[in-house]
């Protein structure tokens, strides 16, 4: 973590505040945890300034036609997980990637126009594919949270209420017909991907269009599911120093109620159900190491139809949200997500 920026209790506020609400003004992140404005703004953006955190506009690409999201895990040479973790964030089709410790070395997302696309991908163009020595593929086929639905407790409901006034739209609904996204509109999301706390007005002189018709669209691409706003930061910068990602084997009788369930834990950052030995993915954050047990037990040992629940502790996560993270935990600005412009329908498909 940055050595410039030491977080006080007012940046955690203030970062817990954006988790709720990237884009809400200073104005309103000061109402909500009860603070002097001018303070808020100087350290909101002194904190955005820095790069330990920022907000970034991200495309849902199942419902836009942009692919298939698959999580892999990869086991390798001992040794070789960090540049093998390097290699995998280097590649366009990752969004996430992510070192662990436990039954596997390195974690990533890729989006793919189609799953048969992932043996392509790590065959032939991951550098340093001979330090992989096993690979598990799973497709995501429902979500039940996503990290921009995640509230991190540290802000009460009243924050909560004044921040998402009329709620974030929760859940990733299964769509049966993909939305065909304008030139216009990808210019947008482009805009917004960079900077995703972008006001209407510099979104306008950004893409060319009036601030009104910005706003329109912007509003639009939320309100059809095709955009969320994610706020990245690395967890102990608010206290919680444990992130990990835990594989379940559930019964399938019981795969919706175990989902919806887990969705619902304070501690749960995302989860989804996939295909393949493992048919439920989390990720999820823990104030410390002694909080493991109790969830290991109280939590998941309460939750019905698990036959197997396989936790790795992640290291170091270099790659959120297509964008690169570095060592201190601060965001790379020169990372861009592929899927910014048109895409050629031939392909990608759903």
């Amino acid at each position: 973590m940055s050595e410039t920026v030491k977080p006080s209790e007012l940046d955690r506020n203030v970062v817990a505040a954006l988790q709720l609400n990237g884009r809400a003004p200073w104005k309103q992140v000061a109402r909500a945890i009860e603070a002097n404005e001018s303070t808020v703004a100087r350290r909101g953006q002194q904190l955005v300034d820095s790069r330990l955190v920022g907000v970034t506009g991200v495309l849902d690409h199942l419902r836009c036609g942009l692919g298939i999201s698959l999580m892999v895990r990869l086991r390798c040479r001992p040794g070789t997980a960090s540049s093998v973790a390097r290699a995998l964030a280097d590649l366009s089709v990752t969004r996430f990637v992510t070192v662990v410790t436990g039954s596997i070395d390195v974690v990533a997302e890729f989006v793919v126009a189609d799953h048969r696309d992932i043996t392509r991908v790590l065959a032939e163009e991951l550098p340093g594919r001979d330090d992989v020595v096993e690979t598990e593929s799973m497709v995501v086929v429902r979500k039940f949270s996503a990290f921009e639905e995640w509230d991190t407790g540290l802000l009460g409901p009243r924050a909560s209420a004044l921040l998402r006034p009329e709620g974030i739209p929760s859940g990733h609904r299964e769509w049966q017909e993909t939305e065909q996204l304008t030139e216009q509109e990808f210019a947008i999301a482009a805009t917004l991907a960079a900077d995703g706390r972008a006001t209407y007005a510099q979104i306008a002189a950004e893409v060319g269009v009036s601030e009104s018709t910005a706003a329109r669209r912007v509003e639009s691409l939320v309100r059809r599911g095709c955009l969320r706003f994610r706020t990245l930061f690395e967890a102990p910068l608010i206290g919680l120093d444990v992130e990990f990602m835990q594989w379940f084997t559930v019964e399938p009788s019981e795969l919706e109620n175990v989902g919806v369930r887990l969705a619902a834990e304070p501690s749960t950052r995302y989860v989804s159900a996939t295909t393949g030995r493992f048919n439920l993915c989390l990720h999820g954050v823990l104030a410390g190491y002694g909080d493991l047990y109790h969830y290991m037990t109280a939590v998941i040992g309460a939750l019905p139809g698990v036959r197997t629940a396989d936790m790795t502790l992640q290291a170091r996560t270099l790659k959120r949200a297509w964008i690169h993270i570095n060592p201190d935990g601060t965001r790379d600005p020169d990372t861009r997500n592929p899927h910014l412009t048109r895409p050629d329908p031939r392909e990608h498909t759903t």
